[in-house]
């Protein structure tokens, strides 16, 4: 192979995820830049310790506006409008629910109804106030956290994209453990090839292909993070109206778009839609698509404009 055709793949643990970056030069120095611009965001953003500037924000609930990067700013602007659309299954002030549930974490358990119903007063997007003059965010009530763990992940997925462009990449991957981000194709192939998941099996297990270009590739499932009591799985998908995992047809949503906090956006609110009010609501976003996975496997394609897939496991059905 040519040396411009080879790969060099980079990683690192951040985010508590995998993260992988292929390349097709050997530059150590970028991957470490790429790496250090992840850890600051994530300085910034994650809601799981402190010093974070969200961190700071849920610390100072119903005591003061805490002033905060412009970056931050703007991303939480975006995920309370987001939660606010009618029906939007997306909340950024879920914060209180997750860490009642800990799914996926350490100590996790079904809580009692009670517990539930003291958090879900604490679940209002109503209750993030915005000044944009004094830069500060106010979470009104105590006891409020708002958790950015939905939509940081595309955000930062598209920050790496377009600092590799600043860098003068033209070809490259970046996968943020679930967001996949891509600048053009391989050189001599037609373009990425990204594996679209089995759910509930092993993580090698695929469903099918996807293959993009200059497109983003986001998918969530309900097999990702799941607790299982008395026979029952409770997912990480919180309803924040009910306080428990959302309930419905589907298994897995992925969306394919050019930018990846679209896709982080769109994955949460078709859960929330179920497939069918997904779909007819896809008909006005030409430039979002989406592949669903349904409990009685069928794999359902929006449209395939942007993107190629090639169904793997026959025991589903495409359709």
């Amino acid at each position: 192979m040519p040396k411009e055709q080879q790969v060099y793949a980079y990683s690192a643990v951040l985010m508590g995820s995998p993260i992988l970056l292929k390349l097709f030069e050997h530059n150590d120095a970028l991957a470490r830049q790429v790496f250090r611009l992840i850890k600051h965001q994530e300085n910034l953003l994650t809601a799981n310790r402190s010093p974070s500037e969200v961190m700071n924000i849920s610390l100072a609930a119903g005591v003061r506006p805490v002033r905060v990067n412009p970056s931050v700013l703007e991303l939480v602007r975006i995920a309370k409008s987001v939660s606010l659309l009618p029906g939007s299954l997306f909340n950024l002030t879920i914060g209180p629910l997750v860490k009642c549930w800990k799914i996926g974490f350490h100590g996790n358990r079904v809580p009692s109804e009670e517990e539930l119903q003291s958090r879900l007063s604490l679940c209002n997007p109503h209750d993030v106030l915005l000044d944009d003059i004094a830069q500060t965010v106010f979470l009104a009530k105590t006891g409020m956290e708002i958790d950015l763990g939905a939509i940081a992940k595309g955000y930062i997925a598209d920050c790496v994209q377009a600092f590799l462009r600043q860098k003068g990449v033209s070809n490259a991957l970046i996968n943020l453990g679930g967001n996949v981000q891509t600048l053009g194709k391989p050189p001599g192939a037609t373009g990425w090839l990204i594996g679209l998941r089995k759910p509930f099996a092993a993580s090698d297990e695929l469903v099918g292909i996807i293959e993009v270009t200059n497109r983003s590739v986001v998918t969530s499932g309900i097999y990702e993070r799941f607790l299982e009591q008395d026979g029952q799985i409770y997912h990480h998908i919180l309803d924040a109206n009910t306080g428990y995992p959302l309930d419905n047809e589907l298994l897995s949503v992925t969306i394919i778009s050019e930018r990846s906090i679209d896709g982080d956006i769109y994955t949460t609110l078709f859960y929330g839609m179920g497939m069918k009010k997904s779909i007819d609501y896809l008909s006005d976003l030409p430039d979002i698509e989406a592949i669903f996975i349904t409990r009685d496997k069928q794999v359902i394609c929006s449209s395939q404009h942007h993107f190629r897939f090639t169904l793997l496991d026959h025991g589903f059905h495409q359709r």
